[in-house]
């Protein structure tokens, strides 16, 4: 095993794998943050199924993954700023994870490289992204990067908890 990873656009054999990660990183970063309920109830089945049908119907999504070796390892998804129903000239990151067995080898960073590239590349000048305000981890990965808090607060309901959310925002190109 030579242990190259390679960033690429993800594929409907993909979807799967994908959800996994997703998932598994939902219940590891998100333990006593979100309802263990809630994380219990998290399908990777339906999950798959919802994945598959996004990427055919063609979302305007991008969704890249981190592959090492020929395994996908994690992934990530990002698009157009989302106000609402409103799409703005911003670019969003809606998601990024990565399987916790490989936490901290440079898989997160790359896709969020490759990411904020392509957002650069397609003429957006800022990128935004949502954490979870107790999420201390996830928050220092994206200060390092270059992100910062804005002072954008919202809460999404989860099994009848109010979950609080920071966003982030960086200037694009990123330094770096």
């Amino acid at each position: 095993m030579n242990d190259t990873l390679r960033i690429r656009d993800m594929t409907p054999d993909d979807c799967r794998r994908v959800s996994e990660i997703r998932i598994n990183g939902w219940r590891t970063a998100y333990r006593g943050l979100i309802p263990q309920s809630y994380l219990d109830a998290l399908d990777v089945d339906a999950d798959t199924a919802r994945r598959r049908a996004r990427l055919a119907q063609g979302d305007g999504v991008v969704n890249l993954v981190a592959d090492r070796d020929g395994e996908v390892v994690g992934w990530a998804a990002h698009g157009p700023y989302r106000d609402g129903e409103a799409l703005t000239e911003d670019a969003e990151l809606y998601a990024i994870y990565v399987s916790p067995q490989v936490l901290g080898a440079g898989a997160g960073r790359a896709l969020l490289a490759e990411s904020t590239r392509r957002c650069t590349a397609a003429g957006h000048e800022r990128m935004l992204l949502w954490v979870l305000r107790e999420n201390t981890r996830a928050r220092r990965f994206y200060e390092r990067a270059g992100f910062h808090a804005d002072g954008t607060e919202e809460t999404f309901e989860a099994d009848g908890a109010a979950v609080p959310e920071v966003r982030y925002a960086a200037d694009l190109p990123l330094p770096g």
